[in-house]
């Protein structure tokens, strides 16, 4: 089977999540049938387009491992890859089908396109006007004067297709208009451009949001008109937010960049867009590879998703803790460097440190914050103020006193021998372990969490731990400000 799809988003803007779904899906469909899948930008919109928009959605998709076989920086047989490089073609193909009698030039000025309107509306209300043109039969017009070229929509008949996932949808002609397909400026409208590009791009199927169900009809009749065969068409629902209105900026964040400045790594968001809407029986988390091999269309569901941060979070950190702790430090360093620590990502400490407190973390930023104090300055240190004012007292400076006493004389200083140098002296004492180890860790780290108390101080070394803990000491002995 040829497969051939594509993902041409208009680079208006940021790389939304729910577009990125539908390239996943797409992206899929492509490498499962080992196909090709292909990217095109739709920069028709003078008013909104950017170089920038364009380089965003070039550095998201790389970001997640979304490769395509045909498009910008890769090239292809069937390029340009950008709408507004490929304005001839447009053309080329809107004269054949005036030559074949399918579309026709179109003089009519916008005040006789508003006079009509208002005659309709006089008569019938707001609703369902459709512009009948005078120079639908008509050949007399002189080219060279300002026109847009229309479609001749049949008025019998209809545009009927099967529907990957609603099944057979029909609209009959009479309810299209005769619609444009070029403007005066000679940029291409949507369902034209999309129509040239698709065709001569040999797509086989186009994979987009239900909100494009409306334009289908018209791109049918378009192939029908050229005698060719249309692509299968997938129209997905659309992502909701928790509370089942549009995914917005208040639900979450819905740039693809965001979630990579957020920390996030790519196969945890993919995995989580993949499960946005489609299901293989109650398996939540998936590998790239898996993905591949299981995606199909069959089960991707008909009706809207709910975005639910919870289950990203744990589809994210299921996918970070599945990098080794190498990979983690090469990227984990750049979001420390963010708080102002420079490590090397081939620093001893900060792979051995990865271990313990990635189990804790969700995202990159996480990771990055709960390394931190492994890195800080010891006068650099801050301490986490409720956690100060309970454990850092005066009652405890006699057990950080103790402490430091204690791990001085351990050698070597790693967690078994410090153990061995401290576990004895709590069990003779009487107190309880909590009740050495919070405070020990809020002198060490800032907080009240963190690894073992033994990890800990083999993790900091012997000098920041015998420092950290003589501070904490004088620290307890002063009363805390509220």
């Amino acid at each position: 089977m040829t497969v051939r799809v594509r993902f041409a988003p208009s680079p208006t803007g940021y790389l939304h999540i729910g577009g990125v779904r539908t390239a996943l899906y797409s992206w899929l469909w492509a490498r499962r049938h080992g196909g090709q899948f292909i990217l095109r930008i739709e920069d028709t919109d003078e008013k909104r387009n950017s170089d920038e928009a364009i380089q965003i959605i070039l550095d998201a998709m790389k970001w997640l491992g979304l490769d395509w076989d045909e498009g910008p920086g890769v090239g292809g047989d069937h390029g340009p890859y950008k709408q507004s490089e490929r304005l001839g073609l447009y053309r080329e193909h809107a004269e054949k089908l005036i030559e074949s009698g399918h579309a026709y030039r179109c003089f009519a000025t916008k005040e006789e396109i508003q006079a009509q309107r208002d005659a309709y509306e006089k008569e019938h209300g707001n609703k369902g006007f459709k512009f009948r043109s005078p120079w639908r039969d008509r050949t007399d017009g002189d080219p060279s004067q300002p026109h847009v070229v229309r479609f001749k929509t049949p008025t019998e008949g209809s545009a009927r297709w099967d529907d990957l996932l609603r099944g057979t949808i029909e609209v009959a002609n009479k309810e299209q208009q005769d619609f444009v397909m070029i403007r005066q400026n000679d940029l291409p409208l949507y369902n034209f451009g999309c129509f040239v590009d698709d065709l001569t791009m040999g797509v086989t199927l186009v994979a987009r949001g239900d909100d494009h169900i409306v334009n289908t009809p018209q791109q049918l009749l378009l192939y029908q008109a050229a005698g060719a065969e249309p692509p299968k068409f997938a129209h997905l629902p659309m992502v909701l937010g928790p509370d089942g209105k549009k995914l917005s900026k208040r639900h979450a964040a819905v740039s693809v960049l965001e979630y990579r400045d957020l920390g996030f790594v790519p196969d945890g968001l993919l995995n989580y867009l993949a499960r946005l809407g489609w299901s293989h029986g109650d398996q939540e988390i998936f590998t790239k590879e898996e993905l591949v091999k299981l995606f199909d269309w069959d089960h991707v569901g008909k009706t809207a998703s709910r975005y639910d941060t919870k289950k990203l979070a744990h589809v994210q950190g299921h996918h970070l803790r599945e990098h080794t702790d190498a990979q983690l430090a090469e990227l984990v360093v750049p979001f420390l460097a963010q708080r102002g620590l420079e490590v090397s990502p081939t620093d001893a400490r900060l792979i051995a440190a990865i271990e313990p407190v990635k189990l804790r973390a969700t995202t990159l930023v996480d990771l990055a914050e709960g390394l931190d104090y492994f890195f800080r300055a010891d006068d650099e240190l801050t301490y986490d103020p409720k956690g100060r004012r309970k454990f850092l007292t005066p009652e405890t400076a006699e057990t950080l006193d103790k402490l430091h006493e204690l791990a001085s004389a351990a050698e070597p200083f790693d967690p078994a021998t410090l153990e061995a140098k401290i576990a004895p002296w709590v069990e003779e004492s009487g107190i309880k372990m909590k009740l050495v180890a919070q405070p020990a860790r809020v002198a060490m780290t800032g907080r009240t969490a963190s690894p073992g108390l033994y990890e800990t101080m083999a993790l900091l070394g012997r000098d920041a731990t015998l420092a950290r803990l003589k501070s904490g000491a004088e620290l307890a002995r002063t009363p805390a400000e509220d």
